[in-house]
């Protein structure tokens, strides 16, 4: 399988997405596929399309953290009032703790519920710490530390973001605010399905460059940290070479980066999530690893609910790159009402097909697409690679 297999795959043969772009390479060369639409008008994908990052945005934030911890500026021991003195309640977490997930963060009321962006802030500055008991991933964790690190440089985040990566990198093509002339070239996430016990959901009015994610709509224009940049498969390219060139932080920084924070194996055999500095970590069990099989345990990685895969390997060297849209007209979460499984609604069982839409629509579905991955996508990478595709 080739790239060019893979992502026809995805689009044209299990319409999973509309479009997707991959990439993957080392410090110096890359390969690169792109295929499908952009938008319900058919636009073809093409090399100036604009991604909405989703969770991709954490790795920046992350980095901030990192470069400012380098440079003397963020000390990663000390308590995060020390640099943001509005969370009150987080007094005694460290700002470490807070990068690596190590405490759960839990607010009163969902902050993309509330009604202004300045209720929305008042929300997260209300946010308490906890022990985690299940999921440790969050997305609180980088909106805090957006506040840390423009508590620490007096600066915002997105003036640290270009100065530490876009600027040196010449990343021109990522943005927070997508320029009125380049909404065209925005990938359009709008007309997500869901079943959610039976409700049938359909979210709308999702223009271009506005972020797909609630609450990092709700803070728009700022850059709040989970969520909210968009990129070009250009630029983040650039990103993944320039970290592999030591270009943002050092290779020190980035294998501390991924040391396991939160993993372990319970008692009852299950799992706990294996999370790095805003990033995921090699998981013992591949099924459940963000990292590809064919990366080292020096490797960082993270998805976006959009459609994307990023992972970056000090040592192997390599990076891999997956931009994709599972959310324009298409079904992306089912949960089956008790007694029912996702084959009650006319899906296969890998989550592949189409469900029934009220309206008597037929909804594409991308529901389980993480799971095609291994096969369909980072098969090929490995053999673009030539690298092994097995442990």
């Amino acid at each position: 399988m080739t790239l060019h297999d893979s992502v026809r795959y995805f689009t044209d043969e299990t319409h999973i997405m509309p479009c997707l772009s991959v990439a993957c390479g080392d410090a110096g060369r890359f390969a690169c596929e792109r295929g499908g639409v952009m938008d319900e008008a058919g636009t073809p994908l093409t090399e100036r399309s604009i991604f909405d990052l989703a969770s991709l945005t954490k790795l920046f934030t992350g980095l901030t953290v990192m470069r400012l911890h380098e440079e003397g500026r963020l000390d990663l021991t000390r308590p995060v009032t020390d640099y943001a003195p509005q969370f009150a309640n987080l007094a005694a977490t460290t700002v470490s703790q807070v990068l690596g997930f190590e405490v759960a963060l839990t607010t009163a009321e969902r902050v993309d519920t509330q009604k202004t962006p300045e209720a929305a802030r008042q929300q997260l500055f209300a946010i308490r710490p906890g022990e985690v008991t299940g999921r440790a991933y969050s997305d609180m964790h980088a909106m805090v530390l957006r506040h840390v690190i423009e508590g620490a440089a007096q600066e915002t985040l997105l003036h640290e973001v270009h100065r530490i990566i876009l600027n040196p990198l010449g990343m021109a093509d990522t943005f927070c605010v997508v320029p009125q002339e380049r909404l065209a070239d925005c990938v359009r996430y709008d007309r997500e399905h869901r079943i959610e016990r039976g409700r049938y959901i359909l979210r709308e009015g999702i223009g271009p460059g506005m972020p797909h994610d609630p609450k990092a709509a709700r803070l728009h224009p700022d850059l709040a940290g989970h969520a909210g940049l968009f990129a070009a498969m250009g630029d983040m390219v650039k990103l993944c070479q320039g970290l592999l060139q030591e270009k943002v932080v050092s290779r020190s920084t980035l294998i501390g980066m991924s040391r396991n924070r939160t993993g372990f194996r319970r008692e009852d055999g299950s799992y706990q999530q294996y999370l790095g500095a805003q990033c995921y970590v090699r998981h013992p069990v591949q099924y459940f690893s963000e990292i590809p099989v064919y990366e080292s345990d020096q490797a960082i990685g993270l998805s976006g609910f959009t459609g994307h895969h990023l992972s970056v390997d000090v040592g192997t060297g390599v990076f891999v790159l997956m931009l994709g849209n599972r959310v324009l007209n298409r079904l992306t979460v089912l949960l089956p009402e008790s007694g029912k499984s996702i084959t009650d609604y006319g899906l296969n069982p890998d989550g592949t097909g189409q469900v029934l839409w009220p309206d008597g629509r037929r909804v594409w579905s991308s529901v389980d697409y993480v799971h095609h991955k291994d096969v369909h996508f980072h098969s090929s990478v490995a053999r673009t690679l030539g690298l092994p595709a097995q442990r």
